[in-house]
C-alpha cells in the first residue's frame, strides 16, 4: 500500500514531522452523518448491515412528507388535557374538530388531572395498547393534615421508602374493580416542601396503572399525620413529555380553522406528529421494499428480507419493522438475537405482533419464485383446480414433488390415520332424503368434519391441558381489560 507522507516545516512545532499523515484505504465509502435524521431513521448508519443490495420501489413516502389526509390518519397529538373534562370527552372533541373516523388515548386521566394525553388518530389507534402500558411521570402537590417534626428530610425519607414494588388498592371512587394489585414506583424526588402550610411537591416516575392518590394516602400514614392529593399533572406518557410538542385544544381548533379557511396546512402539520414518533424507543429492523406488503398481510419476517438491524436485539424482544424511507410497518417479536441474524443464512427473524401499515401501499412481491410460477402455469392449463389442488389431469411428478405446507405435517396425518383405523367400523346408514335434496347439507357437514378433525387423536391429558390454557387466556384478558380502564 502506497502512503503519502506530509513533510512539516520546522517552525517551532518540532516532532510533527515524525507523524505519518497518509490516506488509508477503506472497505466502504464514507457515509452521511445521520444523527440529525428524523424519527426512526436517526443514526441509521450505526445499524448492523445484513446486506446493502435491494431494489427500491417508488411507493410509500417519508412520514413527514405524506399527503395531508394520510398524515392526519397516521398521526398522534401530544395534548395538554385541561382540568374538569374527562379524558373520553377530550378525545371525542378532538375527533369532532378534525372530522376523523377514530381516536384513542394512551391511558385515562381523572377529570381534575392535567397534562400529557397522547391522542392517536385513525391508523395510529393501533398503537394505543403499547402506549397504555408504557411508563408515566407525574408532578404531584400533596397536602399533609398536620406539620411533621422532621420537616423536609423526614418527608424525603418517606417518599424514598415508597419506591419499588408497592401494594395498591384503587380509591373508593374509581373506574375499575377495587382489587389489591402490585405497581412499581421507579424513581421519585422532592421538588419543594413547606411544613408551615402543610404542602409538598414531588416528582414520581411509575408503572402504568399506578394511583398517585393512593400513594399520597400511604405517605400520610407513613408520616403519621395523614395526607391527601391536592393536585396532579402528568409530565410524561410513554414516548412523549410536556417539554416537546405539547399542544392545547385551542391549538387543534385553530389549526383546523386555518386549514378550512386559508388552505394552510402548516399549523396542522405542526400540532400533529407522525405515529413513528411513538416508536423511537424500540429496536429497529430495516427491511427490503419487496418484503413490506407480505408483512402487512401477516407473513413472518425471514432473514433474506433484512437490510439492517439494531445491535442488542435478543430473543423475544419487541422490535419495530421499518421501511428504507423510515415508515413503521409493524411491531414484532424477535425470534432470533442480533448475533444469529449476523451469522445465519436462513430462518424466521420476527413474528408480527401488531401490523400498523395499510395493505397494498407497496406492491405484492410474492409468488414470483420458480415453484409458484409453475403452479400458476398448471392452474392456467387446467392441470390444477382454481385452488391449486390436484385433479385428474395433474402430472404425477408434481403430485410426488410438491409439498403443501398449509395441509399440516406428516406426523399429524399419521396420528389421524391411526385414530381412524382404531375406531370401530360404523354400519353405513342410508342418507336422509332431506340431506340428499338440500344443497346446503354438504358444506355444513364439511364444517362439522373440520371441527371434529381439529382435536382428533387427542389424549385426555392433552385435552385437559388445552382447556387449562384456554381458561388462563380468558382470565388474563379479563385482567388486562380491567387495567386498561384504570384512572391514573
Amino acid at each position: 500500500m502506497a502512503s503519502v507522507t506530509t513533510v512539516v516545516k520546522r517552525d517551532g512545532n518540532e516532532g510533527k514531522e515524525e507523524a505519518d499523515y497518509s490516506i488509508k484505504p477503506t472497505d466502504s465509502a464514507p457515509t452521511a452523518d445521520s444523527s440529525d435524521w428524523p424519527l426512526l431513521l436517526k443514526d441509521w448508519d450505526k445499524l448492523l448491515v445484513r446486506t446493502g443490495h435491494f431494489t427500491p420501489i417508488p411507493h410509500g413516502s417519508n412520514p413527514l412528507k405524506r399527503d395531508l389526509k394520510s398524515y392526519i390518519s397516521s398521526g398522534v397529538i401530544n395534548l395538554d388535557k385541561p382540568a374538569n373534562p374527562s379524558s373520553h370527552e377530550v378525545v371525542a372533541w378532538v375527533k369532532r374538530i378534525l372530522r376523523v373516523e377514530k381516536t384513542g388515548h394512551s391511558g385515562t386521566l381523572d377529570p381534575k388531572v392535567t397534562g400529557c394525553l397522547i391522542v392517536c388518530i385513525d391508523r395510529a389507534t393501533r398503537l394505543v395498547k403499547s402506549q397504555q402500558g408504557a411508563g408515566k411521570e407525574y408532578v404531584c402537590v400533596i397536602r399533609l393534615h398536620d406539620s411533621i417534626p422532621g420537616g423536609e428530610p423526614q418527608f424525603a425519607r418517606a417518599l424514598e421508602t415508597l419506591t419499588g414494588a408497592l401494594f395498591q388498592r384503587p380509591p373508593l371512587i374509581s373506574a375499575v374493580k377495587r382489587q389489591l394489585r402490585i405497581r412499581t414506583i421507579y424513581e421519585s424526588k422532592v421538588i419543594e416542601f413547606d411544613n408551615d402550610r402543610h404542602l409538598g411537591v414531588f416528582w414520581v416516575s411509575c408503572e402504568a396503572g399506578t394511583y398517585i392518590r393512593t400513594l399520597c394516602v400511604h405517605m400520610g400514614l407513613l408520616l403519621g399525620v395523614g395526607a391527601h392529593m391536592q393536585e396532579l399533572r402528568r409530565v410524561r406518557s410513554g414516548a412523549m413529555d410536556e417539554t416537546k410538542d405539547l399542544v392545547t385544544l385551542h391549538d387543534v381548533m385553530d389549526a383546523q380553522w386555518l386549514m378550512d379557511n386559508t388552505r394552510d396546512e402548516t399549523y396542522l402539520r405542526t400540532i400533529i406528529k407522525p405515529l413513528e414518533s411513538l416508536l423511537t424507543g424500540y429496536k429497529r429492523i430495516v427491511i427490503k421494499d419487496s418484503t413490506v406488503n407480505a408483512i402487512c398481510y401477516g407473513a413472518k419476517l425471514m432473514l433474506p428480507g433484512i437490510l439492517r438491524f439494531e445491535k442488542g436485539i435478543e430473543l423475544n424482544d419487541e422490535v419495530v419493522l421499518i421501511t428504507t424511507k423510515g415508515e413503521a410497518i409493524a411491531l414484532g417479536i424477535a425470534q432470533m438475537s442480533y448475533v444469529e441474524m449476523t451469522t445465519c443464512d436462513h430462518g424466521v427473524v420476527a413474528k408480527v405482533k401488531r401490523c400498523i401499515m395499510e395493505r397494498d401501499l407497496y406492491p405484492r412481491r410474492w409468488g414470483l419464485g420458480p415453484v409458484a410460477t409453475e403452479k400458476k402455469k398448471l392452474k392456467a392449463d387446467g392441470k390444477l383446480d382454481k385452488f391449486g389442488r390436484p385433479n385428474e389431469k395433474t402430472p404425477s411428478q408434481w403430485s410426488s414433488e410438491y409439498k403443501d405446507f398449509a395441509e399440516g405435517t406428516a406426523e399429524q396425518t399419521t396420528v389421524t390415520e391411526v385414530a381412524m383405523a382404531d375406531a370401530p367400523a360404523a354400519t353405513p346408514s342410508k342418507p336422509a332424503p332431506e340431506a340428499e335434496s338440500s344443497p346446503a347439507a354438504a358444506p355444513e357437514s364439511g364444517r362439522k368434519d373440520k371441527k371434529r378433525k381439529k382435536h382428533d387423536g387427542e389424549t385426555a391429558e392433552e385435552r385437559a391441558e388445552r382447556k387449562r390454557r384456554k381458561k388462563e387466556k380468558k382470565e388474563s384478558k379479563k385482567v388486562s381489560k380491567a387495567d386498561e380502564e384504570d384512572s391514573d
